[in-house]
């Protein structure tokens, strides 16, 4: 029988243009490293939420196919970009319009901007997490000025130099994930 935890990496931009892909697709990739990890990419752009939330809104296709998704993991990865000192409006969309999917879960965040690296976003998104009864991990990964970190090919001239960061926050995920697991393995949460 497979332990490993199931972990959703939600990339939360959709903007034309965005970075939001290379560090999930890094973190996605030091995961799998890490082990004990079977690791979901979730990608908002590809999904095209609806970001009218109506009592129509559970039946929406993509609504529902996202749901099961995020039922089945154990925690979660958050890739965010700063948009005018805080997160991107489809992400919190993707957050509103579920509930129990992210009860009882741990979240960690990996952020992207100008001089702070995203952690205004990040900030925020800690205020947003509790409401939905999810528990935010300490360790974030913030990229500061990251269009300094890239090579020629748009990736991270020094992945080694984030992997410490990387280690940490996985670390605090699997503790976390595998503790909540268990909770509710024992014990029904009521919301």
């Amino acid at each position: 029988m497979n332990d490993n935890l199931k972990l959703a990496v939600i990339i939360g931009s959709t903007r034309e243009g965005r970075f939001g892909p290379v560090p999930a697709e890094w973190v996605a990739g030091e995961a799998r490293a890490f082990g004990g990890f079977d690791v979901d990419v979730v990608d908002l752009l590809e999904l095209e939420l609806p970001h009218r939330i109506t009592g129509d809104s559970d039946d929406h296709p993509t609504v529902k196919s996202l749901s099961a998704r995020l039922h089945d993991a154990d925690a979660f990865i958050v890739v965010t970009p700063e948009y005018n000192h805080s997160y991107p409006a489809s992400l919190k969309a993707a957050i509103d319009h579920y509930q129990s999917e992210w009860h009882t879960k741990p979240v960690g965040f990996v952020s992207y901007g100008g001089m702070v690296g995203g952690q205004r976003a990040v900030e925020h998104l800690r205020q947003i997490f509790p409401e939905v009864h999810a528990l935010t991990v300490r360790d974030t990964i913030g990229l500061v000025n990251y269009w300094s970190l890239l090579d020629a090919e748009g990736r991270f001239a020094d992945p080694e130099a984030l992997a410490g960061a990387a280690k940490g926050m996985l670390g605090q995920l699997a503790w976390w994930g595998r503790a909540l697991r268990a909770a509710r393995l024992e014990t029904a949460y009521a919301a």
